[in-house]
């Protein structure tokens, strides 16, 4: 997932203790780099005058202008940041309108560590495609890692938070996992780690493996499919 050169990010966030703790989690996250923080609109253009930024984290709702404003001007400038808003307000208009600004992805407050991590490896396996799309279904699967499960797509008895807990470990264990490694990484049963973990082989973002050279039966290894490819 991660590349040589990390991703960098601009966190806009008018409230002191918020900034920080977002420039924390993107510290916290492989192949992101937080260059730093702006509590304003008018600071955060000045920071991106002079600092190379590909991403932001963006707070809407920043005292001298809103955060849709400063994405329009920011193009119309000719800076092509990405963006990752950051608001408490669930109007789907706002929301529509924000696609046509380069907003690629929206996190609603209050938000933990996993779930901003999962919306930045999201959109750095998006980044990472590269090349000519051999056609609809891989451009379908590249526009498709931008997308988070939610829980009306979940099967009956899976939730959203245990998904994401779930996805986090496997996303990190760069050898892979068992169901019995995440059972035991996360705390829940090993029949419902194993339930989990093939949603995820199902939905084409893990594949599994038997583990070979133990007593008895093989254990299937889970691993996080790096990048849009082929489900299996």
């Amino acid at each position: 997932m991660t590349s040589e050169q990390p991703i960098r990010v601009l966190v806009v966030e008018d409230d002191p203790v918020a900034a920080d703790a977002h420039v924390m989690y993107v510290g916290r996250v492989p192949g992101f780099v937080a260059v730093g923080k702006a509590h304003t609109g008018a600071e955060a253009r000045r920071m991106l005058d002079r600092t190379p930024v590909d991403l932001l984290l963006l707070d809407l709702h920043l005292p001298d202008v809103h955060g849709l404003q400063l994405a329009r001007s920011l193009r119309a400038a000719g800076l092509h940041a990405d963006v990752v808003a950051v608001t408490s307000a669930r109007d789907l208009a706002v929301v529509r309108e924000g696609v046509s600004l380069g907003v690629v992805q929206y996190v609603l407050k209050p938000f933990t560590f996993a779930t901003l991590r999962d919306r930045l490896v999201r959109y750095a396996e998006f980044r990472a495609t590269a090349g000519e799309a051999g056609g609809q279904a891989e451009v379908d699967r590249a526009l498709a890692t931008l997308r988070a499960p939610g829980p009306a797509t979940l099967p009956k008895g899976l939730s959203a938070p245990t998904l994401e807990r779930v996805t986090g470990v496997l996303r990190e264990a760069e050898e892979g996992l068992t169901a019995a490694g995440v059972a035991e990484a996360i705390g829940i049963a090993r029949i419902t780690a194993r339930r989990y973990l093939e949603h995820l082989v199902d939905t084409g973002r893990a594949d599994r493996s038997p583990l070979y050279g133990q007593v008895g039966r093989p254990e299937l290894v889970y691993r996080w499919v790096r990048g849009p490819g082929p489900a299996r």
